[in-house]
């Protein structure tokens, strides 16, 4: 089933799910140490908020996951790089960073962070179509956040 999204005014919300997600944001902050404590400076049980958690989230903070750390062993050969990152451009990925090691035996390592809130495919798909490449030897993610 796929899972479906709401962007909804603060207002509109119940109190508990509001104060989930201040207890989130103070966690976050470090102005509490445990959700003991968070929960205890905003008015809200522990049950409430064990039971909203992983189902609320601040735009700003879903607008970061959409961030992803792929590594990739590509051959080194002229043109292979530059493909890849022409293929992710033209999926509507935005390479943030890059790193390359020197070559060695014929392979280098790359690690790139790209964001994918403008994806045109699934990130499975990206990552299928990277490693179907000419000179790619292996792609992976390795982070998300």
């Amino acid at each position: 089933m796929t899972q479906r999204y709401y962007v909804v005014r603060e207002d509109m919300l119940p109190e508990a799910i509001v104060k989930t997600i201040q207890v989130k944001e103070m966690l976050g902050r470090g102005e509490a140490s445990t959700v003991h404590e968070a929960v205890e400076k905003v008015g809200l049980s522990r049950s409430a908020f064990y039971k909203y958690k992983d189902g609320v989230y601040a735009l700003q903070e879903l607008e970061r996951e959409r961030i992803v750390t792929i590594a990739m062993d590509l051959e080194h050969r002229s043109g292979v790089l530059s493909k890849v990152l022409a293929l992710v451009a033209s999926l509507e990925g935005n390479v943030l960073t890059m790193n390359q090691s020197i070559p060695l035996q014929g392979l280098a390592n790359v690690v790139i962070s790209v964001d994918i809130s403008q994806l045109n495919e699934e990130l499975t798909t990206l990552i299928e179509v990277i490693r179907s490449q000419e000179g790619v030897r292996k792609a992976a993610v390795i982070g998300q956040g």
